[in-house]
């Protein structure tokens, strides 16, 4: 079902803008959650299927019977007539029966059915906005991964290395994707004009469309002329106008009537004669930019690598040792640390939190989900650079909170109690869900940081809730370092340096999760309240 705002038309494409909001994608909870969802549709449909073919074996019997009939009774007209039943039966049939049979409402009836039972799930339905999100969690993956995208339709996870494709990841699961599969991603691209995924995606559509000889499916959307008048029209847009007039030509074949590409054909000639041919397929063309464009190489290759960068823990004053931070509750039970950073000071604990308690906060967490916000000025909004869902869990409410804002005081020294400290915040990540490159402290004045009024953040504590099959890992960016999903673990750093200033070392980034669900609980700790704990320094290099 689709809800149009408005249409534009130009001398290329048709190109619809919809109206629609949807959060499904963004955690991968609810995403699970839609599976129940389609098992009522498979049984809506199982009745349906059931009622129809009740339906068509009783045309089917009306048939077989008249068919009989006309081979066994009325092999001579006039005999036939002469019996004034079969003669009735005759006259009935035609006025009263075929009347039934050809007019039968019960097509009708069972279509509303499954229409209605379909409605009655619409909600729980994902929106527009949900199949445009996964497609571009698909282009994210395919991005930071440098992924091979006729690998992905084949539902491989693969990349070019040394001039050879190389598994990145082998699924316990997949699937293949079909040309309509690809049409659709292709078709996000293009509608964002971002044409360097729209032509490698839509290739992909027309490959597969032709290898199924161009056969249509009632539950595709798109169709082969459809990906070639896409594909045609952003090599257009890259300048490689000779192939888009070949794609052109291609679609006329299939539609020779088509006004619309007869008109681009014939742009396409007049622009060629003024231009020389270009030809660009998928390796000319360039990404498009990015809020943090900077850092992308880094970014990316620290995502790649998932915590393998041997330059950096080969530091001989990395360490890793039982912990105790002189607590006497960690006495008889200390931590073990593994220290991965000094500059900045990034530790991690494992087995920080027990199977019992991630499972108790995962569901205590579950009903109160919403969309990830980042800061925007004095305001918080949603932003396609952290794709995700989370919620907030006070201490008070529940024990367990209470039990693990202990065990971090104890790990840390600090003082977590709220307003020292926000509240234990749980995030569930979605479809390629992450969190580009970030600073965990305020670095405006004007940030909701600051509504506390218990100064900016000191301090983060990140627990993950879950291990995942590949991706998600934590990549602080200047350090040169990742950290890989390590179930019940929990990573720590300082993000000021003691004289209040910001620390741009812990510049951070969540990477996409490439194959798993990702759970986290982070524990932000404040300025103030930490007097006594974390003392005040004018180096500027404590």
């Amino acid at each position: 079902m689709k809800t149009i705002a408005c249409v534009y038309l130009s001398w290329g494409l048709l190109t619809v803008i919809p109206d629609s909001s949807g959060e499904m994608y963004t955690s991968l909870l609810n995403v699970k959650q839609a599976i129940s969802v389609e098992r009522k549709l498979i049984n809506y449909l199982r009745t349906y299927i059931d009622h129809e073919m009740e339906r068509l074996e009783d045309i089917k019997r009306f048939y077989v019977k008249v068919s009989d009939l006309h081979r066994e009774v009325y092999k001579g007209p006039a005999a036939a007539m002469a019996n004034p039943l079969v003669a009735f039966t005759l006259i009935k049939r035609l006025q009263s029966e075929w009347l039934n049979v050809v007019y039968s409402e019960e097509a009708v009836e069972n279509t509303e059915a499954l229409r209605s039972s379909y409605k009655e799930e619409e909600a729980d339905l994902p929106k527009l906005e949900d199949l445009q999100g996964a497609a571009k969690g698909l282009m994210r993956l395919q991005d930071v991964y440098a992924l091979h995208v006729a690998s992905l339709t084949r539902g491989q996870f693969q990349r070019f290395t040394s001039g050879k494709l190389v598994d990145v990841h082998m699924p316990a699961v997949s699937v293949a994707l079909s040309g309509d599969d690809c049409f659709l991603v292709g078709k996000v691209a293009y509608e964002q004009e971002d044409y360097y995924h729209s032509v490698q995606w839509l290739e992909e559509s027309v490959r597969l469309f032709r290898v199924a000889g161009g056969v249509w499916n009632p539950a595709n959307e798109g169709t082969l002329e459809d990906a070639l008048d896409h594909l045609a029209f952003s090599h257009f847009k890259t300048g490689n106008i000779s192939y888009a007039m070949s794609l052109s030509q291609e679609l006329l074949h299939h539609n020779p009537m088509n006004g619309r590409v007869l008109q681009n054909v014939e742009k396409y000639e007049k622009l060629l004669v003024t231009s020389p041919p270009v030809s660009i397929r998928g390796g000319g063309l360039k990404r498009p930019t990015t809020n943090y464009l900077r850092t992308r190489d880094t970014y990316e290759r620290l995502c790649q690598t998932q915590g393998s960068q041997p330059m950096h823990f080969k530091n001989p004053r990395l360490f890793c040792d039982y912990f105790t931070n002189g607590s006497p509750g960690l006495q008889l039970l200390p931590m073990r640390r593994e220290v991965l950073s000094l500059q900045p000071y990034v530790a991690l604990y494992h087995n920080f939190i027990t199977d019992a308690e991630t499972e108790d906060i995962k569901r205590l967490a579950q009903p109160g989900l919403r969309r990830s916000v980042v800061a925007t000025g004095e305001k918080q909004a949603t932003a396609d650079y952290r794709i995700s869902k989370s919620a907030w869990l006070k201490g008070s409410g529940h024990s367990i909170v209470e039990k693990l804002d202990q065990r971090i005081s104890m790990l840390t020294g600090l003082n977590v109690t709220h307003p020292y400290a926000e509240y234990l915040q749980v995030v569930n990540y979605g479809i390629g869900g992450h969190y580009e490159p970030h600073f965990d402290h305020a670095t405006s004045p004007s940030s909701p940081v600051f509504k506390l009024k218990t100064g900016n953040r000191v301090a983060t504590f990140m627990i993950y809730l879950s291990s995942v099959e590949a991706g998600g890992s934590t990549a602080f960016i200047y350090a040169n370092f990742s950290v890989p999903v390590m179930e019940k673990s929990a990573i720590f750093w300082w993000n000021l340096h003691r004289n209040g200033q910001g620390n741009d070392d812990t510049l951070h980034a969540g990477c996409p999760v490439l194959i798993g669900d990702k759970w986290v609980a982070n524990k932000w700790i404040h300025e103030h309240g930490q007097e006594f704990q974390h003392r005040c320094s004018l180096n500027p290099e404590e």
